[in-house]
């Protein structure tokens, strides 16, 4: 019935308002739109700030005394509304056949003929508000004054119904849910927001409020501008708590039909508020969204919050009057119902709310601190059972702990907890995003916070290892949880030796999975080089497994040839051949390893099947390369294993992987991105093997000491009478370890991340100098040393790439790039001599202020490189260096470069060793190069000629050769003269005066650089290469590759000894070559020439023979200098027995002649 009166009396009072007024319409809007201007300013001046929880007053003005007539102004605001309403109707975008369609209020179907009568009239003033959202203004003033003065009937009827007419309005179209929100800048949505917070009158104007707020929330345009609303929070969560419908006793019952429309409305805003809380929970991305909440939040907005999450809800400032006949309970909205109650979606709502204003501004972090200095608020949602309470729970706990300008409070070490059991259950469920948003919030609490670190090494990381565990397929989580064990693990605290165990099969996962990141494989590397430091010799087993995992996955990677015809005819390459029995060697070496691996855990936990499941170890033995191993070891005793075999195994796999990624650089790229670095920097700096072997003998001395206590008390003899034990004691080839490490470390630092790795590293870069310098006990072997240095120059490289970069000034960038383009590159097979001395070693030249420090440190030094360059390294600066002057007019600098070359079957060191007797009893063919450590002998070049010949940078290079291919493939001599001559270009030589010493085939590679350098324009090396000394060079050929030929089945020549056969053109052409240059006089020549049979012992059963090698008139080429060695045979004409032998003496005068003719 009310319904309908309104309907006939506003129909009525239009048609009569338009008769009578038709005269003043315009200055009516006039006036109308000049009171929504003054609306849309008012929001630049605040409200006054209520007290919380103070009695709710109403929104709107109380009437005035001197107003119109109750009736007069309900008649005239109900004319301007119908007219309005009419006005939007009929302007409206749809078409009529479109608005036939569409679901109308009542109020609508009262004024449609009325709105189609005064069509003209509201033409010309409509367009303007349709524009600008005048009508929505209009409405607000028209509200205002009915509310000013209609009783409380009244005022009630008309709140519902516009209300209801704004949630259809608020229905249509995105453009009128933007005039509604810019109404009276912003006086509607206000009025909306409190209509809702409290329900009267039964509800029905807040179910109609709740139903515009519904669709302005859910539209994304608009959403910010409602909810971003002074006091829109609190509102908000007012409705939320006091949505339960009652009935009072005042008002009688109403229909189910007026029942469903009121929990209709409220149901549609709280699924609308729902879906905003969790519109950013189900997507990694979603951790760093827009916030929909202002950046200066009003500060009773936020406690209104905080008092929800400690409190469980808020106290209505007006009390309900009396209970309903269900005895208080109320009746249940949809939405609230299946969200399980209005705690629920309350707490939801303001853990919502705080992730927003504390992404939106620090000011806002600020007050939410210091409204829960305690913690308690955060952690209440922490610990809520919902999900997206968890969720934005742990956003706020992120950005609170990630702001520095925040203390921290007491709690924050429950937070982190909490946060770690948060990521422990979603991990389970398979909640990933749920996981990341905690573990984000849970890493900066560790990073910040040293309690929380002690707590979580105390009782959390059983959390961290499942989590790692169950979301290995999801990178950003296993990212964040090594992020978090490495600063847990690498800082004061370090993990257990049984929690390192346990932890290692999945840090080696991380290292070596799929979908490991750069910064993933970087924190579990630093993770395991710091268990290593820490255990020693106990992380063995760990240190091997990183290493077979390592050389198993390299192995993998490279693609086997397939079985066809023209792959058949590459593998016939000497080097394809000699690619695949590195191959071959290496994955026998990979399967030794894993059995070393396995032989040593059981070494420590034993031999049975319980205690090798039950160990910290089983984790990382249940993976590959270990389970055949482990199997066998089940099914059979343990072998006698101790530390030499496990050392030898490693020395193994170093050498295997040095050999199979020498000459591939995607292959050193990708072991150094493995963690190779860490491996070879303990190996390198620690004697773990030897102190394993240590133990092992102690252990063993405390049995036999136990056994002969037995055995004198049974008056028999005892164990040390029996055997001398002594004899099988066994010791570490540490030594040969280290130096294969530096070889291949020397490889690696070509690469420009490794040299900024080594570079930033100080106690490394102290350790590989005092190494080059012989400071350090066991570091006295020649070929480490030559290593140790040639990675400290090879580091150096970054100052010339950054000025090349342009990172210097422009003089200092020419100086350099007129200097030289490229700095020297030392790469594999490249030796220097006397490293210690002042041309070769990192010259120190301390400075002013750096007295009382230590001397030997690099943080604070200047450094001299091999070209006499002196360049500057800073302590607070490790990642760049800077040129300070180029110094190449110092008194030590050298003058010539000396190139040593050795022959078949020798080496850069003992093919140049002093001999105690010029005629071999014995061939030193058959030495082989890895059993060269630990044998008496001197190196002339390094002992004698170094002092004797001042101001030359001396080099000795190494190449593979062999007398036959039953010890193994060799490159042709094209291919090692080839790969030679790249390695001497690249290391600088060839920019100052060059002279070759060769031995024997080391000739014809001299020969065949030259020549190929000529052939490729490299002219450098070819005119700056003065002189060359031949100790029995096969210039024509020698007998000892002729032998092969004809005796069949008993040999198998290498390719390199068939090029070597009597009268080869290719040996003719290449003396022709170096004879032109000889006679132009751009080429000095000295020869020596053999005159004693050479033992060859290689042979097919043992068979030994003796022959002239190389004959006198192979020896000689045809110019130059002769010296006829007398009894001195093949192997020993490159051995000096004293200064003054001719072999030396003659090459010393050779090598002054040409200093004093070019220096």
């Amino acid at each position: 019935m009310l319904r309908a009166w309104a309907r006939s009396r506003c129909s009525y009072r239009l048609i009569h308002l338009r008769r009578c007024s038709s005269s003043s319409s315009s200055s009516t809007a006039q006036k109308s739109i000049e009171g929504s201007n003054n609306l849309q300013n008012s929001h630049l001046v605040s409200p006054p700030a209520p007290i919380l929880h103070r009695p709710q007053r109403s929104l709107l003005p109380s009437a005035s005394p001197t107003s119109f007539s109750r009736t007069s102004i309900v008649t005239v605001s109900a004319a301007v509304v119908s007219a309005l309403v009419a006005s939007i109707v009929f302007l409206t975008s749809d078409s009529w056949s479109d608005r036939s369609h569409e679901s109308y209020n009542h109020l609508y179907d009262g004024i449609e003929g009325a709105a189609q009568r005064s069509t003209d009239s509201f033409k010309k003033i409509f367009h303007h508000i349709k524009q600008t959202g005048v009508a929505a203004s209009v409405l607000w003033q028209s509200l205002r004054s009915v509310m000013s003065s209609a009783n409380h009937e009244v005022r009630s009827g008309f709140e519902l119904r516009v209300a209801a007419l704004l949630a259809d309005i608020a229905a249509a179209n995105a453009s009128r849910r933007a005039a509604i929100v810019g109404a009276g800048g912003g006086a509607v949505v206000d009025w909306l927001l409190e209509s809702v917070a409290v329900p009267r009158d039964g509800g029905g104007s807040q179910a109609e409020s709740a139903r515009a707020l519904a669709y302005l929330i859910a539209d994304p345009d608009v959403s910010a501008s409602v909810l971003g609303r002074p006091r829109a929070v609190p509102n908000l969560l007012r409705f939320i708590f006091s949505c339960q419908p009652r009935r009072t006793k005042q008002h009688p019952r109403r229909s189910s039909f007026d029942i469903s429309d009121s929990l209709k409305g409220r149901s549609m805003l709280v699924a609308a508020i729902m879906d905003i809380v969790t519109s950013n929970c189900d997507r990694l991305e979603n951790l760093a969204f827009e916030p929909s909440l202002p950046a200066h939040a009003e500060t009773r907005d936020i406690a209104a919050a905080i008092q929800v999450i400690e409190e469980g809800g808020l106290e209505f400032d007006e009390p309900n009057g009396g209970d309903d006949e269900d005895g208080g309970r109320g009746i249940k909205g949809i939405g609230i119902k299946i969200l399980g109650g209005t705690t629920i979606l309350g707490l939801s709502r303001v853990t919502w709310a705080l992730a927003n204003w504390s992404m939106a501004s620090e000011l806002n972090r600020l007050h939410i601190h210091e409204l829960d200095q305690d913690g308690h608020a955060v952690m209440t949602a922490l610990m809520a059972p919902e999900r997206s309470v968890k969720w934005h729970g742990s956003l706020v706990a992120r950005l609170l702990l990630e702001d520095r300008n925040l203390p921290l409070n007491d709690s924050v070490s429950d937070w982190s907890s909490s946060l770690l059991s948060t990521v422990s259950h979603a991990s389970k469920n398979d909640d990933i995003p749920l996981a990341q948003a905690a573990l984000c919030a849970f890493l900066a609490s560790v990073e910040r916070f040293p309690e929380a670190q002690k707590k979580i090494m105390e009782r959390g990381l059983h959390l961290m290892r499942d989590a790692a565990v169950r979301t290995q397929k999801h990178g950003e989580v296993q990212e964040s949880l090594a992020k978090a064990l490495e600063l847990l693990s690498t800082g004061c605290m370090h993990l257990s030796a049984e929690e390192s165990q346990r932890w290692s099969a999945i840090l080696l996962q991380w290292v070596f999975g799929k979908i490991s990141s750069e910064s993933l494989r970087s924190s579990a590397t630093k993770i395991l080089s710091c268990i290593l430091e820490d255990y020693g010799p106990s992380s063995i087993p760990i240190s091997q497994g990183w290493l077979a995992i390592l050389l198993t996955e390299i192995l993998g990677s490279i693609k086997k040839p397939a079985a066809n015809g023209a792959t058949q005819l590459q593998n016939d390459k000497v080097k394809t051949k000699i690619e695949q029995s590195n191959i071959v060697f290496a994955s026998q070496v990979a399967s030794q390893l894993a059995s070393a691996v396995v032989n040593l855990a059981v070494h420590q936990f034993g031999a049975t099947t319980d205690s090798l499941d039950t160990s910290p170890l089983a984790d990382l033995l249940s993976r590959e390369p270990f389970v055949a191993p482990l199997k066998s070891i089940k099914k059979e005793n343990s072998p006698k294993f101790d530390a030499a075999d496990s050392a030898m195994a490693t020395l193994k796999g170093i050498k295997a992987l040095t050999e199979v990624c020498a000459d591939d650089s995607s292959c050193q790229s990708r072991i150094a991105d493995f963690g190779i670095l860490f491996l070879l920097r303990r190996l390198l700096l620690c004697d773990d093997y030897e102190k394993l072997a240590a133990m092992e003998a102690y252990d063993a001395s405390r049995v036999l000491e136990a056994q002969e206590l037995v055995s004198n008390a049974s008056g028999e003899p005892s164990l040390s009478e029996k055997k001398n034990d002594s004899s099988s004691v066994r010791v570490p080839p540490t030594a040969h370890i280290r130096r294969h490490a530096a070889r291949l470390l020397t490889i690696l630092s070509l690469l420009e991340k490794v040299q900024k790795e080594i570079f930033s590293d100080e106690e490394f870069c102290r350790w590989l100098e005092d190494c080059a310098n012989g400071a350090i006990p066991g570091c006295h072997d020649a070929k480490l040393q030559s290593y140790a240095r040639a990675t400290l120059l090879n580091i150096f490289c970054i100052n010339r790439r950054a000025s090349e970069n342009g990172s210097l000034s422009d003089s200092e960038s020419a100086e350099s790039t007129n200097r030289k383009k490229n700095c020297p590159r030392y790469d594999d097979m490249v030796f220097l001599i006397n490293p210690e001395l002042p041309h070769w070693k990192v010259h120190e030249e301390k400075e002013q202020d750096t007295v009382g420090k230590d001397e030997s440190s690099l943080s604070q030094a200047n450094f001299i490189d091999s070209d006499g360059a002196a360049v500057a390294r800073h302590g607070n600066d490790n990642t760049s260096l800077s040129h300070v002057s180029q110094n190449d007019s110092r008194p030590d600098s050298p003058l010539v470069d000396v190139v040593f070359i050795h022959g078949l079957r020798g080496g850069p060191y003992k093919s140049w060793r002093i001999s105690e007797d010029k005629s071999s009893t014995k061939s030193g063919l058959v030495e082989k190069i890895d059993q060269e450590a630990g044998k008496l002998g001197t190196f002339w070049p390094g002992e004698w000629l170094s002092s004797d010949f001042p101001r030359a940078r001396m080099f000795t290079l190494k190449y593979k050769t062999n007398l036959t291919q039953w010890s193994g493939a060799s490159l042709p001599l094209q291919e090692v003269s080839s790969m030679l001559l790249d390695k001497l270009v690249a290391a600088g030589i060839g920019d100052r005066p060059v002279v070759f010493v060769t031995h024997s085939m080391g000739g014809l590679v001299v020969k065949q650089m030259l020549y190929k350098a000529k052939t490729e324009n490299i002219d450098n090396l070819v005119k700056n290469t003065v002189g060359v000394v031949f100790y029995s060079c096969p210039h024509f050929g020698s007998k000892l590759a002729d032998m092969p030929w004809r005796m069949g089945l008993v040999f198998r020549p290498a390719p390199t000894i068939g090029e070597l056969r009597s009268g080869s053109p290719r040996l003719v052409e290449l003396n022709d070559f170096l004879r032109h240059l000889h006679k132009k006089g751009l080429l000095e020549v000295l020869s020596f020439c053999e005159t004693k049979v050479t033992p060859i012992v290689e042979g097919y059963g043992g068979w030994a023979f003796r022959m002239e090698i190389v004959p006198i008139e192979s020896a000689y080429p045809g110019f130059g200098e002769l010296v006829v060695l007398e009894s001195t045979d093949h192997i020993n004409s490159c051995k000096p027995l004293s200064r003054t032998d001719p072999s030396y003496t003659e090459t010393l005068e050779f090598l002054q002649k040409l200093k004093s003719r070019y220096g």
